[in-house]
């Protein structure tokens, strides 16, 4: 019996699994996971009850697919097929995060009112910290970012040697914010998953050649999602600093609005602009604008809170300098919801191909049908691809036999599984022939056992 993975993501459990009692191969079967019908409609009293905010293509798919269920405006239970894809993403981050020498971290949720306080940012902020007092009438905020905790820390535990530069610390855990309009499910709530990294170099030249490292890194992320990005220049907000850009996927629901330049490689968020420019400061040429919904941020923040904490690194003399600083954010559940948001139809999800929370959908005959004889071919077939190693947690039995095998066909577009295998009337032919169903480009193949299986080794997972 293989190890499962365990889940990288906090305080969601991972989708165990299911085992046939007669095989040694894990066998996921649909009827077996928890994934609540089609029962959420935007007019019905049980959505009414849960959720008032504006709804998105995304939000009404991961509804219909039972991927999501709200419990307040802004705040939603993950399902397993979430979990799992959210996984899956996380870990493709953390490869990213750690291949250009991030170090994990995973620091408290409850944050000190005093450091808030300190940093200036308590009464900045003001209204969009969910903020709480214990018993001790100590003042806190659940942290929607981590910039006053990360400093605290590194200043109180000393200074760092400029041999252990740059130190990039990240984590990857729920934030909390009073959005005052939750909307658009994950796009826009009040309680959701991000990555936020923190950077500490000695001088303001390795600062920012940091900075230009995470900024390729996270356009390396995107692109190997699949997912067509724009980076602009953007304003640094409430967070501060010397230097911002966003990241963002062009979409006609996003509610940030884009100036791109078609002649050179300048873009930027509209709220950085002045009224009346029309022209890109870069080239003069013709600015285009667009919307996007922004899925990564990056900020340069030199010494603001280094300075407050006294963050200190020193240099190979042994001298004192106050670290520059730099904090990158990724929205992690946003990203998720962004990317469906953007790859699907109005009727079927379709998921970058590596975070699709199963890469395949094996759907046995119709019990008492002509073709229930094929039945067998089914697991066989299952089993024989789950022994390909990268593939052993990748397939899905829909052994929902008292459908027919159309409507589990639709349902799996429906859910967005990359490759549909359909155990037909052909499987009755000898040797038998299975129908291949490519979700992204509706390409239909009938292929052998051993032409399935040299297909399914050409699958990339993560």
């Amino acid at each position: 019996m293989r190890t499962l993975l365990k889940s990288s993501l906090p305080h969601l459990v991972t989708n165990r699994g299911y085992y046939n009692d007669t095989s040694r191969v894990k066998r996921h079967l649909l009827s077996k996971i928890y994934q609540p019908g089609n029962l959420w409609k935007e007019n019905s009293p049980e959505f009414q009850s849960k959720s008032h905010e504006p709804s998105s293509k995304s939000q009404r798919l991961m509804y219909k697919a039972g991927l999501i269920r709200p419990t307040s405006p802004g705040c939603f239970h993950y399902l397993p097929h979430t979990v799992r894809s959210m996984e899956k993403l996380i870990r493709l981050i953390d490869r990213a995060m750690q291949e250009i020498g991030g170090q994990k971290i995973d620091m408290a949720t409850l944050c000190s009112a005093t450091l808030w306080k300190q940093s200036g940012r308590w009464d900045l902020v003001g209204k969009e910290l969910l903020c709480l007092m214990d018993r001790h009438n100590q003042e806190y905020c659940l942290g929607p970012t981590h910039e006053e905790s990360v400093t605290s820390l590194v200043a109180t535990e000393g200074s760092i040697n400029y041999k252990q530069l740059p130190l990039l610390l990240y984590q990857i855990t729920r934030k909390f914010r009073d959005e005052k309009r939750p909307c658009f499910g994950l796009l826009r709530g009040r309680e959701f998953y991000m990555k936020d990294m923190y950077t500490f170099d000695i001088t303001e030249d390795a600062a920012c050649q940091t900075y230009t490292n995470v900024c390729d890194a996270y356009s390396n992320i995107f692109r190997t999602l699949g997912l067509k990005h724009v980076k602009v220049q953007a304003d640094t907000g409430n967070i501060g600093g010397k230097m911002s850009h966003e990241f963002h996927l062009p979409a006609s629901i996003g509610e940030d609005r884009l100036m791109v330049c078609g002649s050179c490689d300048f873009a930027a968020n509209m709220e950085i602009f002045h009224p009346g420019e029309n022209n890109c400061p870069s080239c003069k040429g013709e600015l285009t604008e667009s919307k996007g919904i922004e899925i990564g941020h990056t900020f340069y923040l030199g010494t603001k809170y280094s300075r407050v904490f006294n963050a200190v690194c020193h240099d190979a003399q042994n001298k004192p300098v106050v670290a520059e600083m730099g904090c990158y954010g990724i929205g992690v559940s946003r990203l998720l919801a962004a990317s469906i948001e953007v790859l699907s139809t109005e009727e079927d999800i379709h998921w970058p191909g590596l975070i699709a929370p199963y890469q395949i959908c094996l759907i046995p005959p119709k019990k008492g049908s002509k073709e229930m004889a094929a039945s067998s071919l089914a697991e066989e077939l299952y089993d024989a691809i789950c022994t390909i190693p990268h593939m052993s947690n990748e397939a899905i039995l829909d052994d929902r036999d008292h459908l027919t095998i159309g409507k589990r066909v639709k349902e799996a577009h429906m859910m967005g599984y990359p490759y549909v295998i359909v155990i037909g009337k052909k499987a009755l032919e000898s040797p038998p022939v299975f129908e291949v169903r490519n979700h992204r480009t509706g390409e239909v193949q009938f292929l052998s056992k051993e032409g399935v299986l040299s297909l399914v080794q050409e699958i990339r997972v993560i």
